[in-house]
């Protein structure tokens, strides 16, 4: 059990659409903060700040835990003490240390996919999301790895969920006794997470299908007892399971919108792209992008479309004989 006395919200001001974060000072055997905010001079201040007002100092944090390697969650580690203990999943290590060989492989796994996705040639340059983002994370890597089924005991016993899909690297944590949890980025109140694409890791040979690792994530949480999921932005989240339905149904609605565009003739990743975010698809292409192949790899394994090879070497979806609504 973890008393809610204990476990501070503080929201932090980070350089991005969503404009805040939020990170959680919990008060357990290890004084532990979960996230950190990006690493940029008004975040860290707002920390500060924050941390002044709740009675500490950042030299006082003696663990951190990732939910995740974005910035936004991820960026402020170099400010914390050397001894400071860092947790998360083993897929934040390469994102965090950023050794050159990871970050060309990065580039060029994107660059090579845009121009089998059909990007043009002008855009494939935009693919890469890791360069610009740069100054606002760190290279500080984890002390301690963390996985699936692992118990924190210097924080109430909180259990760790492996939750993959808007990351790979993706964890919450829960408090079985009482139902407290802390999801990241997995379910947020006002708006939808999107699944990035990563590069497989690890000797893997297939790409991650982020979409699919997100529903499942989702289906997961929503059959667990958790009382409240505090969110890494917005307000935390009671009703788990009526606002996993919500998403997971206006997913389906956007699905059957990509399947009757593939209907009509076959297309490219980067046309689905075009025709479903025809307003910012040039500015957020990274972004677009995935959130566009997420929604085909949705309906290429439930069966309804295809991906095909063209003789230019450009992949392309087709439908088979099916319906998305059935």
């Amino acid at each position: 059990m973890i008393p809610e006395d204990k476990i501070y919200q503080i929201t932090l001001p980070v350089p991005y659409a969503m404009n805040t974060v939020n990170v959680f000072l919990v008060e357990g055997d290890l004084l532990t903060l979960i996230d950190t905010g990006t690493n940029t001079p008004d975040t860290l201040d707002a920390l500060k700040g924050e941390l002044n007002k709740i009675g500490y100092k950042l030299e006082d944090i003696e663990q951190v835990i990732l939910t995740h390697h974005h910035p936004d969650h991820a960026g402020l580690l170099e400010e914390f003490n050397e001894d400071v203990k860092i947790l998360g999943h083993e897929r934040n290590i390469p994102y965090l240390t950023q050794e050159q060989s990871f970050l060309n492989y990065y580039n060029e796994y994107f660059i090579e996919n845009a121009i089998l996705y059909g990007v043009p040639a002008e855009y494939v340059q935009r693919m890469p999301r890791t360069t610009e983002k740069m100054p606002y994370t760190s290279k500080r890597s984890l002390t301690h790895i963390i996985d699936e089924g692992d118990i924190i005991d210097s924080i109430f016993g909180l259990k760790v969920l492996y939750t993959p899909g808007h990351a790979t690297s993706h964890i919450s944590l829960i408090s079985e006794d009482d139902g407290i949890a802390f999801g990241g980025d997995l379910l947020l109140d006002k708006v939808s997470s999107n699944p990035i694409i990563e590069p497989p890791l690890n000797g893997e040979t297939e790409r991650v299908k982020p979409l699919l690792q997100y529903n499942h994530s989702l289906q997961r949480i929503a059959e667990l007892p958790i009382t409240k999921l505090y969110t890494g932005h917005g307000e935390p989240v009671t009703d788990i399971k009526g606002l996993v339905k919500s998403r997971l149904e206006k997913q389906k609605t956007r699905a059957e919108k990509v399947y009757e565009m593939i209907k009509k003739q076959p297309l490219t990743a980067y046309e689905v792209c075009q025709m479903l975010f025809p307003k910012v698809y040039q500015k957020q292409l990274s972004l677009t992008l995935s959130e566009t192949i997420g929604q085909l790899d949705y309906l290429e394994n439930l069966g309804f479309i295809s991906l095909n090879e063209r003789n230019d070497g450009i992949l392309e979806y087709k439908t088979n004989e099916h319906s998305v609504s059935q």
